[in-house]
């Protein structure tokens, strides 16, 4: 096992929390929708990993992208570190970890 499927994974646990708690929270159904859907993204990316499948790395870098994209935003709006920017910054490490897997598969 790889640590890009490591990441994706990691992320994926993150992303689904993340979602939940929100919902908890703040009966955010779009936090528990978005979540959810990244969330098992993600951990369907890590699978099809596992499976061999060089198309789960290039999945969970495209969900993982999308995911700091939004989270950025949403740090720079909102300006708290929770979860926005300790979201950005993990999702960093982990597109990094996942880009890195991707340009060494070619």
């Amino acid at each position: 096992m790889n640590l890009s499927i490591i990441a994706a994974f990691a992320y994926g646990i993150l992303a689904l929390a993340g979602g939940i708690i929100g919902y908890i929270q703040a009966r955010s159904k779009v936090s528990l929708l978005s979540g959810s859907i990244s969330g098992l993204l993600l951990i369907l990316a890590a699978y099809f990993q596992l499976q061999g499948q060089t198309w789960g790395s290039i999945l969970a870098a495209l969900v993982t992208a999308v995911l700091v994209v939004v989270f950025a935003v949403r740090l720079a709006k909102t300006r708290k570190f929770m979860p926005a920017g300790l979201m950005t910054i993990l999702g960093m490490l982990a597109l990094a970890v996942m880009v890195n897997q991707i340009v060494a598969l070619r």
